[in-house]
């Protein structure tokens, strides 16, 4: 006959409850408990976290975050800010030539020439900025400090052709040597470019690419901060 306790079994023992008999415990160890019914594993008993998957990860990259296409108003400040800096400099140009231009103030005698000049080597440094530094470095200083890059279609830097092709349209003032209507020409031209420019991106709502971009080949412009 088995013997009984009515108080418990004596101090040091396991009980061992009727029905199935229950596994012993691991020697020298603490076994936690199970979780109650409808509660959660505590985090250590919880799979690791390489195996779940981040709600965050499910949701669809925006074209705010870096690797996209940039936006239409982000690259037209960045060219704002390109074309202040150059305005300053061909400004300045302007200004030194024209002292040349004018033979006689009181009589008003004015020479063409200094004027073709001026045109030609605002032209020049115009487009070789935007080739130079795009070639090099993918940036302008516009781009720097907006924080998008110019990518070639095979995800390098653009070469110096394709960064003369997407550029030409800034060398348009060039038009200036032509007497008389050279410069208005050249501003017309210009501002129609730029309209088309700013037309082609914004329905290009998948690579945000310009009529300039495909022209390069395929040239794009990310955000990369």
């Amino acid at each position: 006959m088995t013997e009984q306790y009515p108080g418990g079994p004596p101090s040091g023992q396991p009980h061992q409850p009727s029905g199935a008999p229950q596994p012993p415990p691991p020697p020298g160890g603490y076994q936690a408990p199970p979780p109650p019914a409808g509660q959660q594993a505590p985090y250590a008993q919880q799979p690791p976290y390489g195996q779940q998957q981040p709600p965050y990860a499910q949701q669809a990259p925006s074209y705010s975050q870096v690797g996209q296409p940039a936006d239409l108003g982000t690259r037209v400040l960045a060219r704002l800010i390109d074309f202040v800096l150059l305005g300053v400099v061909t400004g300045i140009i302007y200004f030194i030539f024209s002292l040349f231009a004018v033979r006689n103030i009181w009589t008003g005698q004015v020479s063409f020439w200094p004027f073709a000049v001026s045109s030609l080597l605002s032209a020049v440094i115009s487009l070789g900025y935007f080739v130079l530094m795009e070639s090099s470095r993918g940036q302008t200083v516009g781009k720097m400090l907006l924080k998008v890059k110019t990518f070639g279609p095979d995800g390098a830097l653009p070469t110096t052709e394709e960064a003369v092709k997407r550029n030409a349209w800034t060398a348009l003032n060039v038009l200036g040597v032509i007497p008389v209507v050279g410069s208005t020409l050249g501003g017309l031209l210009m501002l129609g470019a730029v309209i088309y420019i700013l037309v082609t991106i914004n329905n290009n709502t998948a690579s945000r690419q310009g009529w300039h971009d495909t022209f390069a080949g395929g040239t794009t412009v990310i955000k990369v901060g």
